[in-house]
Order: structure tokens, then C-alpha cells, then sequence
């Protein structure tokens, strides 16, 4: 009998720090953290938090994402995208859930539903 193998994170959290910049794009199975700047694309099948001195200019892609800090792009969350007072979204929104605190600033289109509702839309294309 075969066993379906997981990525494991091992706890691990990757940091990009306040002060460190970034181009390209960036792929990791585990949890990460943006305090710097990220110029490129970002998938995880973990967590991404961007932190309030954070930057991502690209596309992400994630399970769960908590954002204090500043995103232009696109950002697909397979399950609950939490938008904190300080957080700034200039783009496009997929998620299934989806959390604004007052004062957070959104400007874009959002398709809630998860990944039904993903399916639907990517062939009406």
C-alpha cells in the first residue's frame, strides 16, 4: 500500500525582514512571514502573514494569510484572508473567507467561496 507523502515544515517560519528587498518569485511548502519588500510572485501551502512594514508587489498564493501591511497583485487563499486596520490591497481577491478590521483599505474585485466558486470562474474564461 502506498503512503500519500506530505511536505512537512517542521515548524519552520521564513522571514523575510524589515529591510530586505527582493526580486522574484518565491515558492515554499511551509509558513512565511514578509516584513521587507517582495517584488515577484509568492506561493505557500502554508500561512503567509505580511507584517505592517511588509510589501508584496505579484501574485500569492496560500492556505491562510494575515495582512498588515501593503499588497499590489493578486491574492487566491484557499481558506481565511484576514485584512488587519493597517493593511492596504490593491488587487484582485479569491478567498472563502475573508476578515476586514476598520481602516483597512481594499481596491480591487473579490470572489468569495473557495474553490468551488474558483472552478466556476476560471471557466466562464
Amino acid at each position: 500500500m502506498a503512503k500519500n507523502i506530505q511536505p512537512e515544515n517542521n515548524g519552520v517560519i521564513n522571514i523575510i525582514g524589515n529591510g530586505t528587498k527582493i526580486t522574484g518569485n518565491i515558492e515554499t511548502s511551509g509558513d512565511i512571514r514578509i516584513d521587507g519588500v517582495l517584488v515577484g510572485n509568492l506561493s505557500t501551502q502554508g500561512k503567509i502573514v505580511i507584517g505592517a512594514t511588509g510589501s508584496i508587489e505579484g501574485e500569492v498564493i496560500c492556505v491562510n494569510s494575515d495582512v498588515s501591511g501593503q499588497l499590489k497583485g493578486k491574492i487566491s487563499v484557499k481558506e481565511l484572508l484576514s485584512l488587519k486596520a493597517t493593511a492596504k490591497i490593491f488587487g484582485d481577491i479569491i478567498t472563502n473567507k475573508l476578515a476586514i478590521e476598520p481602516n483597512a483599505v481594499f481596491t480591487g474585485t473579490c470572489n468569495m467561496g473557495g474553490e468551488n466558486n474558483l472552478a466556476a470562474k476560471q471557466k466562464e474564461k
